[in-house]
């Protein structure tokens, strides 16, 4: 497996309402927003930056917009591009990790595999193509 860089990452909000008071307003962070779901593509450091709703997690995850209550409920998601994303994950699996989700399209674009971390993350191995230099 080889990761090419960090796709994206951010907070996971129960509470979409004050995660927005808190980074678009204190922070005073030019975010865009898509519903609940606030986002950037502009924060240096990182190639995308978003307040993601629980709710919204859970659906890309499971199909529903509820948190299964035997599953630790995430703080921060983060996403790690990689090269080969079937491979990728099929390495992660064969090592033992769940995998919540394995390869999926989502709506958006974007091929997602999606696990736990030990830390409790919301973690992911991504195929991005926007993200990527355009010689990938």
């Amino acid at each position: 497996m080889q990761v090419l860089f960090i796709a994206g990452f951010g907070p996971i909000a129960s509470q979409p309402a004050e995660s927005r008071t808190l980074y678009q307003d204190a922070m005073a962070l030019r975010l865009k927003a898509d519903g609940d779901y606030l986002h950037t593509e502009s924060l240096p450091g990182a190639k995308h930056f978003a307040v993601w709703p629980l709710s919204d997690a859970a659906q890309s995850c499971f199909g529903s917009p509820s948190w299964p209550s035997e599953l630790a409920v995430p703080q921060a998601w983060i996403e790690f591009e990689v090269d080969d994303l079937d491979q990728a994950s099929a390495e992660l699996g064969a090592k033992g990790y769940k995998l919540l989700t394995t390869a999926v399209m989502e709506p958006w674009g974007q091929r997602v595999t999606r696990f736990l971390s030990p830390e409790g993350l919301l973690a992911a191995l991504v195929n991005t193509p926007w993200l990527r230099p355009s010689d990938s």
